[in-house]
């Protein structure tokens, strides 16, 4: 007999499991801040005048990011297979969701801005 695949059919296959939607958000926040990272920075370099203070923000964003995601992933792995198909983590779940994202979007232009604003400053 064919199964039928329909959409709630594919929605009950699909047990929920909040560990696999943190990483999940993680991966693509790590995209988009990578693509921000050097987008946003390279421009601070095309506009710097050869000063070192951008590979320094670099340098910061990469030493920001790693630690904080690590915890974010850590934090949610440490869930037991019940625990992560428990909806009551739905709270805590968007909460970090907010978080990992306002990092991955934020911190780019909060440390690139810093920096320019420090080589104005003593530059």
């Amino acid at each position: 007999m064919a199964k039928a695949w329909n959409g709630a059919r594919l929605a009950a296959d699909r047990q929920l499991d909040w560990r696999k939607k943190m990483s999940d958000n993680i991966a693509y926040a790590l995209l988009v801040y990578t693509a921000l990272q050097i987008f946003v920075t390279m421009g601070a370099l095309h506009g710097s005048g050869g000063s070192l203070l951008p590979y320094f923000a670099l340098i910061i964003l990469v030493a920001g990011i790693i630690p904080a995601c690590r915890r974010f992933e850590k934090r949610w792995n440490r869930l037991s297979d019940t625990q992560a198909a428990d909806p009551e983590f739905a709270s805590q779940f968007r909460r970090d969701r907010m978080w990992v994202w306002a990092l991955a979007l934020g911190l780019p232009f909060l440390v690139t801005a810093m920096f320019k604003g420090l080589a104005l400053a003593f530059g």
